[in-house]
């Protein structure tokens, strides 16, 4: 049976309440009806990433976009409901902080690249048959580059 908690004097703690919270996924009253997400799937995100806080955020709007995507905007005589609404503010928010956790992680090398002799070292463009170099026109030189 899926759950629907939400504790605000837990808001403090890096916990489901927080993310609810930061989500605005607070009105647990209607359970699925008014909920995005249940208390299990808040826990599984936060476990799937114990430390990155950003990644379960964005982890769980990835969910949350999915689930809401096929949301339209109804009307029926006098009474509308404009449910794209939502679903589009669940989008924005995701795509702030996908291009908030992208401009967060470095790139890194390639290990394989940095295990090979370096391509690049000093003296490399010496004209060794004019012997016009400081190392008494000897290809090669103290590497510079790794």
């Amino acid at each position: 049976m899926l759950t629907y908690v939400y504790e605000p004097g837990k808001i403090a703690e890096n916990g489901k309440d927080r993310m609810r919270f930061e989500l605005g996924d607070t009105m647990v009253e209607g359970a699925a009806e008014t909920c995005a997400l249940c208390d299990e799937e808040y826990e599984a995100a936060l476990a799937l990433y114990p430390n990155s806080w950003r990644r379960a955020k964005l982890a769980l709007l990835e969910s949350i976009v999915h689930r809401f995507f096929y949301e339209v905007d109804t009307k029926v005589g006098p009474l509308s409901l404009s449910l794209r609404q939502r679903a589009d503010a669940w989008k924005l928010m995701y795509d702030e902080l996908k291009d908030e956790c992208a401009k967060l992680s470095a790139p890194t090398a390639n290990p394989k690249a940095l295990a090979r002799p370096p391509y690049f070292y000093e003296g490399m463009h010496d004209n060794r048959e004019l012997g016009g170099t400081a190392k008494g026109g000897k290809r090669g030189g103290r590497f510079v580059l790794p």
